[in-house]
């Protein structure tokens, strides 16, 4: 007794030293931090491969059985896939990081590069068979056995020849080019055929092909060897000079596209179908410039595919055919081009356009264009004014339909030719754009939509009206259905059969259902808001979504808030809340799509429900079968974590996810998923517990990490909030801490969400100053329209002060840090507030006046819609209430400012011009206040290249240690870094 008595004491005692041994998170630690990549879990729910990925370096790939029995680690595999039949998986391997990075270090060229291997495993086996230098690999989607590759171009073996002076070769040499250079002589005097430049000069193009057979544009490439391996037996079959390859989906068929053979003057480019039962190649085409947009029936015995093969190389008008084969026939035959019966004049096979079958294949859908003019090769490029007229008529502004030209030049029409009847039908059009199927392609009732007339409006309100047409797919006629809707519709709104037309109506805030001649509000009889209840824009409130819709399109199931409701669309029964306890409990329903290939919901199906509680954020799963009635809804699994992304085996029960909290980091589980229902009411019996597969971050252990927490107070609107308080491992109440605010909107949902130390591209990386003695607070921030700078104001100041009477804050050691709309709020706060020591704003909008009518040039979209209508909430324009947007814009309250303030604003920046921070910079600046701006050339609105992000991590981290902690100032604070030394000195050291 007295032995135990003594021990644990002293284990107590050890815990607190090891505790307090624990290193704090530096800038070092972020390369190797792990976290799970990619995820599958074999159709029969008996293995599962996945990737273990550190931020940089080389990944490890697991092959692991759902019991656990076995596990396979090799390195650096990726691009995983497990076959149809659960037998074998295929992936490949990257090179090693290390080789890579030196060799573009080096500025390789890419074929000199290191390349990938392709590696096979038979699942529980130990060997593997690994073959070096593959390009790509694709297998069929719904069958088995087969796996096609295609290498990497050969690597050109160049052996150094020695020879002697006075050697036989030499002199055979010297006479070979003694006949050379009278050849050469011959050439030289003969006329050359002269050409027209660009800018209409002569120019010598020496001679040409008698035949004006020049290599068409897929020469340009002449491919590689493509293998087609049996996985079963080994065998192998090598087509060469493959530029592109496609597996049906069923049906056992390989369609392979070759280039001309660049050592065969006679060869052509064609296209081949390869049976992979029989073993036999057919060509379906020889000859021809180009061949794209594939695509096999959904039994593999129909194919289609577009081609141009008569154009001369340099031809200004090119046309696309579309060529169609089926089962049986010696090769494809032209099936439509610009002169078939039913295209319209004017108007030609589109070469952008995706071509597909219906699921019967009846018919084939592929997309046409307006012929474009040829271009006038007269023109003098040197004479060519360079202009944008921007015209207050064009439905879209000069600089967004100069962002989006490429896709404007490739944009299609939605067509459609009956093979039964050999009939093309024209659907879509520039008028009619958007065209929705149903019935997988054969319904009879096609939806096309179109804002066509009403764009303009969309600079100020961020969205357009929209008109919706019922199409009828057998003679191309349409029929308004609804006009001007300010609302939803998208292909989920609209029944799989075609029966009904569903929309939501954001003015009603209620969904509608048109049935082929009555349109009806179904949700009327829900008393509850369908709409975001927590919207605080000015625009109107977006609805919660939709779930599904249930076979035969006899009911729909949308969401509000908590629950989930089926609906009528017919009106022909009453509404029904399926998952009952929603509201009451506080926990909202998500409906997990486990099968990709899921059209509708079944009755009495199976479905699971992802849930997040709103008063504790602890989420999981539940499942239950959709009955008749409302489903009996039984908890698989839930707690104090976040669950990742599901995913699900085909032919079983069983379900792979991540879970994390704060302190552990997203790990794999495995859950069989197996219940049962027991009894008349129901009620479900678990047989068994999920198992945890993965382990990452094992040395997070040696790290002081920290908590997460729940923080609610009182804001100065009188209303109850909250946030998410993070505090160190090693937190002591009886010790006071620096305080850090980040904040952006609302953030408490995340309170179980892993943070892993990663360098920043724009935000506070929370885990890394919580690990440095910092307490960090997340709070919610809800807005009023109009004054968003007094919201931030009225619950992020009354946070600071509340949680600065505590204790173990230090109050004069108080910092804050936003990026974006964050950003501009932090350069509001510091205007209202002299209580920040130290605040951080990434992005800024210093001034609302000039922003307003600028450009997103990430997009080419004007900046008034955010404004009126969005995030900024000023809710009205400029002229009707120029007084909020000064309100709101820091620019005009800099006077009032003593708090030291960094800026990033990046001059690539497309979504806040970085002219922004300039103007919040040098009206600082002449001010006489403390102010810098980092400027990342090249970069956008948050950093993506990891350099730049590491860079900025150390440099937050010694501005707010600077001024929070009273550590030593680095140079690029107390001096700068001037342009003579840019690129060699980078300010970092600390002043002694």
């Amino acid at each position: 007794m007295g032995k135990t008595a003594n021990i644990l004491p002293a284990l107590f005692f050890l815990g607190l030293t090891v505790s307090a041994q624990k290193k704090p998170l530096d800038h070092t630690v972020y390369d190797s931090w792990q976290r799970i990549g990619e995820r599958m879990i074999s159709n029969d729910g008996r293995w599962m491969v996945y990737s273990i990925d550190p931020q940089e370096g080389d990944n490890e790939l697991v092959i692991q059985s759902t019991d656990t029995t076995y596990r396979r680690t090799i390195p650096r595999g990726y691009n995983a896939e497990i076959t149809e039949d659960s037998r074998f998986v295929i992936f490949r391997i990257k090179p090693l990081f290390t080789d890579t990075r030196e060799a573009k270090i080096k500025k390789k060229k890419p074929e000199e590069l290191p390349k990938d291997s392709l590696a096979i495993a038979e699942l529980g086996k130990d060997s593997i068979w690994k073959l070096a230098r593959v390009k790509s690999y694709k297998t069929p989607e719904k069958e088995a056995g087969w796996v096609a590759y295609q290498l990497e171009k050969a690597v050109e073996k160049k052996e150094p020849v020695v020879k002697s002076p006075g050697s036989p070769d030499k002199k055979i040499s010297d006479s070979l080019s003694k006949v050379i250079d009278s050849l050469q002589q011959v050439i030289r005097s003969i006329p050359q055929k002269k050409k027209k430049s660009r800018d209409g000069q002569d120019v010598n193009t020496g001679y040409e092909d008698a035949e004006g057979d020049e290599p068409g544009g897929i020469t340009a490439d002449a491919g590689t060897d493509l293998v087609v391996r049996n996985l079963l037996g080994g065998q192998e079959k090598t087509f060469s000079n493959v530029v592109e390859y496609y597996f049906s989906r069923k049906g056992g068929r390989l369609l392979i596209e070759q280039a001309k053979n660049p050592k065969d003057s006679l060869s052509k480019p064609m296209v081949t179908l390869y049976d992979l039962t029989t073993a036999k190649a057919i060509v379906l085409s020889r000859g021809g410039n180009e061949f794209k947009n594939f695509s096999f029936s959904e039994d593999g015995e129909q194919l289609a595919f577009i081609a141009e093969r008569d154009a001369r190389p340099k031809e200004l008008q090119k046309f696309y055919r579309i060529w169609y084969y089926k089962t049986g026939m010696d090769s494809a035959v032209l099936l439509a081009d610009k002169s078939t019966v039913g295209m319209k004049l004017g108007m030609t096979i589109s070469e952008f356009g995706a071509v597909s079958f219906s699921k019967s294949g009846r018919r084939l859908f592929f997309g046409t264009a307006p012929i474009q003019p040829p271009k006038d090769t007269t023109l003098v490029e040197t004479d060519l004014v360079k202009l944008d007229i921007w015209h207050y008529k064009d439905d879209y502004l000069q600089p967004q339909q100069l962002f989006n030209l490429q896709r404007l030049l490739q944009t299609s029409y939605l067509a459609v030719y009956h093979l039964d009847k050999k009939e093309l039908k024209q659907l879509g059009s520039e008028e009619l754009p958007t065209v929705y199927q149903t019935g997988e392609g054969d319904g009879d009732q096609f939806v096309g939509v179109t804002d066509f007339g009403k764009r303009v409006e969309a600079q100020w309100t961020g969205r357009t009206k929209k008109d919706i047409y019922a199409i009828n797919v057998n003679d191309g006629t349409r029929k308004l259905v609804k006009s001007d809707l300010q609302g939803l519709i998208t292909p989920q709104y609209i029944s799989p059969a075609g029966k009904y037309i569903m929309w939501y109506d954001s003015r009603a805030r209620h969904y509608f259902a048109w049935d082929g001649s009555t349109i009806r509000n179904i949700s009327q009889q829900i008393r509850f808001p369908l709409w975001n209840e927590d919207n605080d824009t000015p625009e109107d409130p977006p609805p919660y979504g939709i779930m599904g819709w249930q076979e035969g399109d006899s009911a729909v199931y949308v969401y509000d808030r908590y629950d989930v409701w089926r609906l009528s669309p017919g009106g022909h029964a009453a509404v029904v809340n399926v998952t009952k306890t929603g509201r009451a409990l506080k926990d909202a329903y998500r409906y997990l799509r486990l099968d990709p290939d899921e059209l509708f919901l079944k009755n009495k199906q199976a479905v699971s429900f992802r849930f997040l509680n709103e008063v504790s954020k602890n989420s999981g799963i539940r499942t239950a079968n959709l009955g008749d009635g409302a489903p009996l809804l039984y908890t698989q699994f839930s707690g104090p974590y976040a669950v990742g992304p599901v995913v699900k085996a085909v032919n079983a029960p069983g379900l792979i996810y991540t879970k994390e909290s704060y302190i552990h980091s997203p790990d794999l589980y495995f859950d069989n998923g197996l219940f049962a229902i027991q009894g008349s009411d129901g009620s479900m019996n678990r047989r068994e517990t999920s198992i945890q597969l993965s382990f990452l971050n094992p040395r997070q252990q040696d790290y002081n990490w920290g908590s997460a927490e729940l923080y609610k107070w009182k804001a100065f609107n009188g209303k109850m909030a909250e946030g998410v308080l993070y505090k160190p491992e090693n937190f002591d109440p009886a010790k006071k801490y620096p305080l850090l605010l980040y904040f952006y909107e609302t953030h408490s949902n995340t309170l179980h969400s892993y943070i892993p130390p990663s360098p920043t591209g724009s935000r506070l990386n929370i885990s890394f100053f919580v690990s440095r003695g910092y307490v960090v607070f997340s709070p919610d921030i809800h807005y009023t329209t109009g004054h968003p700078a007094k919201s931030c104001y009225d619950y992020v100041v009354s946070a600071a002060q509340q949680l600065a009477k505590q204790k173990w804050i230090d109050a004069k050691n108080i910092g804050i840090q936003g990026q974006s709309w964050g950003g501009i709020q932090v350069a509001q706060l510091v205007t209202m507030t002299n209580m920040f020591k130290a605040a951080w704003a990434g992005a800024p909008v210093a001034n609302m006046t000039s922003a307003y009518g600028g450009i997103r040039w990430e997009s080419g979209l004007n900046r008034q819609f955010q404004y009126e209508k969005s995030q900024s909430r000023i809710g009205a324009t400029l002229w009707e209430k120029p007084e909020l947007y000064m309100e709101n814009s820091p620019l005009f309250h800099l006077p009032k400012v003593k708090t030291p303030l960094v800026i990033m604003a990046n001059d690539a920046d497309g979504a806040v011009p970085w002219y922004q921070g300039i103007e919040l910079f040098t009206a600082m600046r002449r001010l006489g206040k403390q102010v810098w701006m980092l400027n990342y050339n090249g970069e956008g609105h948050n950093l993506r290249e990891r350099k730049n992000q590491k860079d900025i991590s150390i440099r937050e981290q010694q501005y707010f240690d600077w001024l929070l902690k009273g550590e030593k100032p680095p140079k690029w604070i107390t001096e700068g870094v001037p342009a003579v030394k840019k690129g060699r000195e980078w300010g970092l050291e600390l002043v002694n």
